[in-house]
Formats: C-alpha cells, sequence, structure tokens
C-alpha cells in the first residue's frame, strides 16, 4: 500500500491519495468576520467532502476538495488539453475581468520564458497537478459574512492519476503554506487565524465550514498541535480505551515520524503495527459474540461484522465506545460511527475502518474519526480542538443566526446549489430554481436531508417513501437522443445503484436544443417502499452532479425533483392476492371432490341396475283397469 505522506519541502503539498481506502481561532471576541461555507458529498461514496468556491468577474462556480494536506488551491484552466471531464466547466481567465496572471519574480518557480508563476503537485498514489499561477476574486458563498477576496490559485495545465479521473474540480488547500486560501486570507487580516470542519455522520452526508474565528464550545476537548513539527497538522495523541480500558501501549507508538497526523484528506483512520494490532484484539474480544463476515472488497482483508440492526443510532448498544485520549487527559469520545463503515453488500453489517499503516510509524486519523464532530483548528494558539455535535444542525447548536435552518418552515427549492452572493430577505440563504414540484414536504434539499436523519422523531421516521420522480435536463438533441433513451435509463440506474427496472420513464419531450426527461425511481421488487439512504443517495448525487453519463447524451441538470410517500395497504390491500389464491385452491379441490363423487354414485346405479336373464324377479302388482 502506497502511504500519502513523505519528506517535503516547504512549498510543497503533503502527499494525497484519493482511493478507496484514502481521501481527511476559536476567539469569542475577534471582530473579523468568518465564512461559512457548506460541505458537499459524502466521505465513504466519493471518498471526500467537496465546498463551492466561485472564482471571477462574473464569479465561475467549482466544487473543490476540502484538504487539510494541500497547501494550493487550483481549478482546471481553458487551456488544459490534459484534464479530465469533471463537475463544472474548466475556469476561463478570458471571461473574467478581474484576473491576473501572477508575473515570474523571485518567490516563485517561474515558467521556461520567465514569464509567469508556476505551481506543481506530486502525489503518492503517482497523480500530478501543474500549472500557472493566477490572482483573481474568489467569492465563498451567501452564508459567507466574509465579502469576495482577492487570491492566487492554480490554473492547471496538466493532471494525471487519480486527479484526472475524480468528479470534483480541484483541491481547496487548507494547510500551512504561502498559497494556502487560509494563510492568504489572515495575511490580508480579513480573518483570523483559524477554520473549522464539520463532517456528517454515517447516514447524513455533507457537512459545514468555517473559514475564521468562531466561539468555541465550553466542552471543546482541545489537543496541542505543533506548527513546527511538519507540513501537516499534528496532534498529541497519548492513549487509545476500547470499552473504557487503555490499550497497554507506550505513548511513543504515536509520535513516530511525522507523529499523528489529522488529514480531512484521508478517509480512514491508519495506526502503526503495535497500536493496530492490540486495537484490533480489543475490538474482537469485545465482540466476540457477532459473526464475522467477509469484506465488501477481495482485495482487502476487512474485518466485518454482521448484525441484527442497520439503525446507526442503535449501533452503540453493540459495538465499543473508543477514546482518544490527548496532553492534560483531554478525552475525545468516538461512537461506533467513527470507526466503522457500512459493509456495502450485506445489509446490516460493518467493517472497521481503522487500518494498519503497514510498517510506517506515522499514525494518520482521516475523516472517519471526525464524523459528526466539529474540529477546530486554531492555527494562532497552536490547537486543535473537537466537539461532538450533529454537524447538519451546526449552526443552530453554535447559535450561530443568519444560516439556513433545516426546519419544516425553510422555504427552499428541490435542488441544492448555492449563489455566491444571493440572500434571501430574512438572511438566510435562498435556492432558485425554476418551475419547482410541490412535494408532500419541504421542497428544501437541505430539509429533505434532516427528515432522513435517523436522529429525528419517530413520526418522521414512520414516513416511507414511495417514489422518486426527477426532471432532468440533458444537452443532447431529442432526436438524438430518443433511439437512446433505453441506455439512458440503463446508465442512470448504474450510476444510482439501483436495479434497471426500477427506473421508469414517464415522459421525454423537446425543449429547444436540448431534451427533458421525467424518470420515477420505485421501489425493488421485493420491497414496498425506497430505503431513506438510498432516496438521499439518489437525490443528492444528481443534485451534485456525481453521476457520470456517456458524452453522447451530454451534460444534464436535475432540473426539479419530487418525492411521494408509499401507499400503507390494509390488511385485505396486502393480502388479498393469497385469499383469492386460497377460494380458487378450494374451489377447485371442492370441484374435484364432487365430480369424483359423482361418477363414483353413478357407477353404483349402474352396478344395481343390472339383472341377470333368468334371474327372480319381485312380483308386481297389476294395477286395475
Amino acid at each position: 500500500m502506497v502511504l500519502p505522506l513523505f519528506p517535503s519541502s516547504k512549498n510543497s503539498s503533503r502527499t494525497f491519495l484519493h482511493s478507496h481506502r484514502h481521501l481527511l481561532r476559536s476567539d469569542s471576541h475577534s471582530s473579523h468576520p468568518n465564512a461559512r461555507m457548506r460541505l458537499y458529498d459524502d466521505l465513504l461514496l466519493n471518498g471526500y467532502y467537496t465546498t463551492r468556491l466561485w472564482i471571477g468577474t462574473p464569479p465561475q462556480q467549482f466544487a473543490l476538495i476540502v484538504d487539510t494536506g494541500s497547501t494550493v488551491t487550483y481549478v482546471p484552466c481553458a487551456t488544459c488539453e490534459q484534464c479530465g471531464r469533471h463537475q463544472d466547466p474548466k475556469f476561463q481567465p478570458d471571461l473574467s475581468s478581474t484576473y491576473q496572471p501572477v508575473k515570474c519574480n523571485l518567490d516563485c518557480n517561474c515558467d521556461s520564458d520567465r514569464v509567469q508563476c508556476i505551481y506543481e503537485r506530486q502525489y503518492a498514489e503517482m497523480s500530478s497537478s501543474s500549472g500557472v499561477l493566477g490572482e483573481d476574486i474568489i467569492s465563498f458563498g451567501n452564508q459567507s459574512e466574509l465579502v469576495p477576496q482577492r487570491a492566487v490559485f492554480g490554473c492547471e495545465n496538466e493532471e494525471t492519476g487519480d486527479l484526472y479521473s475524480q468528479h470534483a474540480d480541484g483541491i481547496m488547500g487548507l494547510g500551512r503554506g504561502d498559497l494556502s486560501v487560509v494563510d492568504q486570507l489572515v495575511e490580508k487580516g480579513v480573518i483570523s487565524d483559524s477554520f473549522s470542519l464539520c463532517y456528517g455522520g454515517m447516514d447524513i452526508g455533507g457537512g459545514a465550514m468555517v473559514l475564521g474565528g468562531i466561539s468555541a464550545p465550553s466542552d471543546m476537548v482541545f489537543s496541542y498541535a505543533d506548527p513546527v513539527r511538519s507540513p501537516y497538522y499534528n496532534i498529541g495523541l497519548k492513549e487509545i480505551h476500547v470499552a473504557g480500558k487503555q490499550l497497554s501501549l507506550n505513548p511513543s507508538v504515536f509520535d513516530g515520524k511525522y507523529g499523528t497526523v489529522l488529514d480531512s484528506g484521508t478517509t480512514y483512520a491508519y495506526l502503526p503495527e503495535p497500536a493496530f494490532l492490540a486495537f484490533k484484539e480489543a475490538i474482537l474480544k469485545e465482540l466476540n459474540g457477532l459473526k464475522q463476515i467477509r469484506g465488501p472488497d477481495p482485495n482487502y482483508n476487512d474485518i466485518c461484522f454482521s448484525t441484527a440492526s442497520s439503525d446507526v443510532s442503535e449501533l452503540s448498544k453493540t459495538f465499543p465506545t473508543v477514546e482518544m485520549v490527548f496532553g492534560h487527559q483531554q478525552k475525545l469520545l468516538l461512537s461506533p460511527e467513527n470507526y466503522l463503515f457500512r459493509h456495502s453488500k450485506v445489509h446490516g453489517a460493518y467493517c472497521l475502518g481503522i487500518f494498519q499503516n503497514e510498517k510506517d510509524p506515522t499514525t494518520l486519523l482521516g475523516g472517519i474519526i471526525v464524523r459528526n464532530t466539529l474540529v477546530t483548528y486554531d492555527r494562532e494558539h497552536s490547537k486543535i480542538g473537537f466537539w461532538k455535535t450533529n454537524c447538519s444542525e451546526l449552526w443552530e447548536r453554535l447559535h450561530i443566526t443568519g444560516a439556513i435552518s433545516p426546519s419544516p418552515s425553510s422555504s427552499g427549492k428541490g435542488n441544492s446549489t448555492e449563489s455566491p452572493t444571493t440572500t434571501a430577505p430574512d438572511g438566510s440563504p435562498h435556492y432558485d430554481f425554476p418551475g419547482m414540484f410541490k412535494p408532500w414536504f419541504s421542497e428544501d434539499l437541505t430539509w429533505f436531508l434532516f427528515y432522513l436523519n435517523p436522529f429525528q422523531g419517530p413520526e418522521l421516521r414512520k414516513i416511507q417513501i414511495g417514489k422518486i420522480i426527477l426532471d432532468m435536463s440533458l444537452s443532447a438533441n431529442h432526436s438524438y437522443l430518443k433511439p437512446q433513451i433505453n441506455k439512458l435509463t440503463e446508465f442512470i440506474a448504474k450510476e444510482l445503484d439501483v436495479n434497471a427496472s426500477q427506473v421508469h420513464l414517464l415522459n421525454f419531450t423537446s425543449e429547444g436544443n436540448s431534451s427533458l426527461v421525467r424518470l420515477a425511481i420505485v421501489p425493488s421488487d421485493s420491497l414496498t417502499y425506497i430505503y431513506k439512504e438510498t432516496a438521499r443517495n439518489i437525490i443528492s448525487r444528481l443534485a451534485e452532479h456525481r453521476v457520470k453519463l456517456p458524452d453522447t447524451f451530454g451534460n444534464y441538470q436535475l432540473v426539479q425533483w419530487k418525492v411521494e410517500p408509499s401507499t400503507k395497504l390494509t390488511w385485505w390491500g396486502r393480502n388479498y392476492m393469497v385469499v383469492v389464491m386460497a377460494l380458487i385452491i378450494i374451489v377447485v379441490i371442492g370441484l374435484s371432490v364432487y365430480g369424483v363423487w359423482g361418477m363414483w354414485r353413478r357407477k353404483q346405479q349402474t352396478v344395481n341396475s343390472y339383472k341377470p336373464v333368468g334371474a327372480a324377479a319381485p312380483e308386481q302388482e297389476l294395477q286395475p283397469l
């Protein structure tokens, strides 16, 4: 296994491995504004979280991977011929009236003509990104108090490996370095030297990010973060407890090589060999009553368990709690969702998301460790704070106003897409889309995800989804697309991880040079409703452009969506076929028995009426004339 860590110069980014295995100043008196931003995607489905940045005038939107281990922000440039097909169009400098190239100077690497500054980043999984440096206005979305700022970023001219094939447009570097977005904003004096990330839980993707300081909750757990130990964000891990019992380990085991690194760009957690073996043994001892099963990927020897429940809120009844202990006995409590991931092929099964870091003595803690945890990188005071919370309700829990609130009264639209500056009259962000459905509950995607949250009340959890209706616009011509429509539904089914029989075409019309398609996603044959987690994934994948279609279908846009509850059938409605079949069988058997009895009776009558010749007959009385 190639590990995402290697020695680098001051200006180089940290090693970043994007694969199935790797992804991941609190000052209440600060007068600086901050930039509140939403996070999208899902840690395990995508391997990363993204946020939205708008670059240029007028603004051009990009979906960028949030990476605390990278020190530069870059997007594909319009001149790039070696860039993959990503979520958004490439950045076009010529269309921005405020774009300026960064001219060659003593503080940067220059191109061969010594005209413009360039950058180059190489990663351990053999992917790379290179291009020129430019400066333009960057906007942070309509939840941000921070006004748009000029910043330097990379305009890619070449990308290879996973960077070429990933769906996200590029990287947003939050590490320590002159080109880091955080460092640039701090240098300008527009934000405090701090930022925070809050990742969603096992059943809820997305999350929140804050550039700048926030008021730290009183019960936030802090660890010292050595700013000179390495280019990464280090924390002082001392102990690990499983089910309240300390693992028998020397604290120095967590201090090897780069020490304990917290990385938002890594998916799982990786421990040095002695620590992993001790952790594995303790977990297996606590779960000796559970059945172990094979993992979802035959290429990995995952440790997986089969359970009777798929409800995340019930996991703590089966799996033990884990504690990470920092200096001064500061303890971070890890619930099961912080060290487990769902088995993708077995319902109700879970696998360990903590692995051995091969022979590397570095401890690497990825995003899984901080699910539903607000992590504050207080760089000014050299510490990192952790606060367990529900990240889908972060603003409410921090008592921050002006942010979107996932409540039934929110007046959003079916698609969740931010704009760079638009604000609703009440100060909360508003998402404008034409011609939306009026579904049976709030149309805001944030509320939709909130509704699917397993932490909600029993009345919401009782509602079951019977159908998802989707209206999609495709740039392909109607006459060209018409003979390909069946293939389109098959591709969509494959991308959404549902059976082809579940995707029904309801309508197919032309709109200018594009096409409008209305689809219905229905439950599989074995179910009467769609799992809420499945519905959430379907809506978010389409709304966030994570569905990849062949180039022949052009680009797509989820115009509107609607979900309908499953119909609750009476006892007769659920069992009428069984009753009817039973009645038919009874009638057939009855008729058969009656027929056999009738034939037997006729046969008996025939036998009794036969008299041989010469046989004595009873004397008949003559009737009078």
